[in-house]
């Protein structure tokens, strides 16, 4: 069976089918999801906090980002599968194509993940350009966590709100395929949506996103600390992992998640 593709994706958005997208970091865990009707696999640098122990995402690497895509690969047969570029990756459109191509040539990868705006557009012209598809970041941008001051919602402020639609426009004509809207407020998230051709998929942006994602381990109630508010423990719903990934892909598929108290 041939892997969920790009087209496939799009259709249904354009079906207003919810898009159920999980992170991924070994095969065990691909898996269960594929098996369980998630359609998106996410390999996140967020493996350097759930996987490493990292206190952010900003220490993995791209080789690490390789190694786990790879086991994510073999262990499914249909997924659609993104690889995040790592912090520092793609700092010019030279770099970010070398390791994109990696990313692909050596992990698996069908698409490649990058965070920022305007000021990234020229690479994704360039990946783009040589075949390679991108899925775009906006909102809280974990790689620049140091920057921001902390996990802080964005775009609550009709400037930055302003800010944050005219990226996403300009990711869409630099030819990014997909979007990641992180921490927004709903009614943001609902207008990027809407005005995007490309999927857009929300973590904390509303239900009103084509589709959404989560850590897999903070949908199953593992992370250590305090879990997200946009998150749910599903796990605590049932006492089975596989039942919880089931009970996620139904809730993003009905639209029951993320209700009003997951949301901002």
């Amino acid at each position: 069976m041939s892997r969920i593709s790009l087209k496939h994706l799009r259709q249904m958005k354009v079906a207003q089918e919810k898009i159920a997208v999980l992170t991924a970091y070994d095969a065990s865990f691909s898996y269960a999801l594929e098996k369980a009707g998630v359609d998106v696999l996410l390999v996140g640098d967020s493996l350097g906090m759930v996987i490493q122990g990292q206190e952010s995402t900003v220490p993995v690497s791209v080789d690490d980002i390789i190694y786990h895509t790879a086991n994510v690969i073999r262990g499914s047969d249909k997924l659609f599968v993104i690889a995040d570029m790592p912090f520092m990756s793609y700092a010019n459109p030279e770099q970010a194509i070398k390791n994109a191509a990696r990313l692909m040539a050596e992990g698996g990868a069908q698409m490649v993940k990058l965070e920022g705006g305007a000021v990234i557009t020229e690479t994704v012209k360039q990946l783009t350009a040589r075949g390679i598809p991108v899925c775009g970041h906006l909102g809280l941008l974990p790689q620049s966590v140091h920057r921001l001051g902390g996990y802080i919602v964005q775009g609550r402020e009709t400037e930055a709100a302003e800010e944050l639609i005219a990226d996403a426009i300009s990711l869409q004509e630099a030819g990014a395929d997909m979007l990641v809207l992180e921490c927004v407020p709903a009614t943001l998230g609902a207008v990027i949506t809407k005005q995007l051709d490309i999927p857009v998929i929300g973590i904390g942006a509303g239900s009103d996103c084509d589709g959404q994602v989560l850590v897999v381990y903070d949908m199953l109630g593992l992370t250590p600390g305090k879990r997200p508010r946009f998150s749910h423990d599903f796990l605590a719903d049932t006492g089975s992992i596989q039942t919880a990934i089931e009970l996620y892909v139904s809730a993003v598929k009905s639209g029951a998640f993320p209700n009003s108290e997951q949301q901002f």
